[in-house]
């Protein structure tokens, strides 16, 4: 009888996720273990999505007019389902609700969940509790590819989405920058895909401040510096908005089905290489997932930070190191805290726009550090 390898990974007990060893028996300690863990990730979701609901119509309502509920409800419900009804509002109102929050609003939960998600799978990629969805250097290609679109005109063929699509374009190219170098003449691994991120991010944010710099345009240069810090301000019902959501969803489904060789990973390559798992070939895969996210997400809205940093940490302390709980848990709360976010952004300095990077900036600093002290060993 021949020597047999290590069983595939899917074929792998849940139990083996939470510490418990499979056995014929398992004890009964454990199974109350597993009940109460995944009593407490339906409640996590369930809390969460209601207050996601309850942010967005919070969002949709406040502003320069504010909104009744009801009437968001109704002007929604004319535009999808065609419900019956006189309309007591104006077109004016209308248009507000309709054309200029709800894509705002909407653009913001799909961006706060594609950066949780992201900055989670990253995490367990270069197994570093520091990594966000900025770490490879993917927005700073993004950042390029804006920056010569509002400076220079570049992409102007694309039209009124020269701006996304110059970002999005310049995202690729970083990531296949990073991946050319990290893969060389050996597998890809953390350190390298690590190294290689950090380098290729500094130097295209250099070629992005050398692009500000050669324009002498001081009105080119602020709106650089203002979509650098990340704004909503663009969301509309176009093409946008529809590729970010398609992306973001898409990753989030085929990221919940690896979740049992993120776990593996996250552990470390030889558990990965005994359970079945290739870890080159994984971070390869997730590379392109992440690369996707984050270029739909910087072509939308810019370089948002924190977020992608700050909830994968919280999602893991309210329901355990499961990323196959952990990602739907990370995605709402990231929605959740964008929306609220982008709320206080529009809202502070009215009408005038706080960009949207200070707000989660100050939000998340603080959080970090609480996390950071919390931590084994920390202090």
């Amino acid at each position: 009888m021949g020597k047999m390898g290590p069983p595939p990974l899917d074929d792998t007990p849940e139990l083996a996720t939470t510490g418990a060893q499979p056995t014929d028996s398992v004890d009964a300690r454990t199974l109350l273990g597993v009940h109460r863990t995944s009593r407490r990730h339906r409640l996590w979701v369930l809390g969460l999505s209601t207050a996601l609901l309850l942010a967005i119509l919070l969002a949709v309502s406040l502003g320069a007019v504010t909104t009744p509920v009801s009437t968001i409800v109704q002007i929604i419900g004319h535009h999808t389902i065609g419900a019956p009804g006189v309309a007591t509002w104006s077109p004016a109102l209308d248009a507000i609700v309709w054309d200029v929050r709800l894509p705002r609003v909407l653009l913001g939960a799909v961006v706060g969940a594609g950066l949780a998600i992201t900055g989670a799978v990253l995490q367990a990629m270069v197994r570093n509790v520091l990594a966000d969805p900025y770490l490879l250097g993917i927005n700073s290609g993004a950042s390029t590819g804006a920056a010569a679109s509002i400076l220079f005109g570049i992409g102007a063929g694309m039209g009124e989405y020269a701006l996304q699509g110059s970002a999005f374009a310049g995202a690729l190219a970083a990531a296949f920058l990073v991946y050319f170098i990290a893969r060389g003449a050996a597998r890809v691994t953390s350190v390298r895909l690590l190294l290689a991120g950090v380098a290729v991010g500094y130097a295209l944010s250099a070629l992005t401040s050398f692009l500000v710099f050669a324009s002498g345009s001081a009105e080119g240069a602020r709106s650089v510096l203002f979509w650098l810090l990340g704004s909503l301000g663009l969301a509309a019902w176009d093409i946008p908005l529809l590729v970010v959501t398609v992306v973001v969803l898409g990753s989030a489904v085929l990221l919940i089905v690896w979740s049992r060789r993120l776990d593996a990973l996250a552990i470390g390559d030889e558990t990965a290489l005994t359970l079945g798992v290739s870890p080159a070939k994984l971070r390869s895969r997730l590379l392109v997932v992440v690369s996707l996210n984050v270029g739909a997400i910087v072509a939308a809205s810019g370089s948002i930070g924190f977020v992608g940093l700050v909830v994968p940490h919280l999602a893991r302390r309210a329901v355990g190191s499961d990323h196959r709980r952990v990602l739907p848990v990370a995605a709402l709360m990231g929605a959740t805290l964008l929306v609220l976010a982008d709320l206080a952004a529009r809202m502070i300095l009215r009408p005038q726009e706080i960009p949207i990077g200070i707000i989660t900036a100050l939000v998340g600093a603080p959080f970090l550090l609480v996390l950071l002290r919390r931590m084994p060993g920390a202090r």
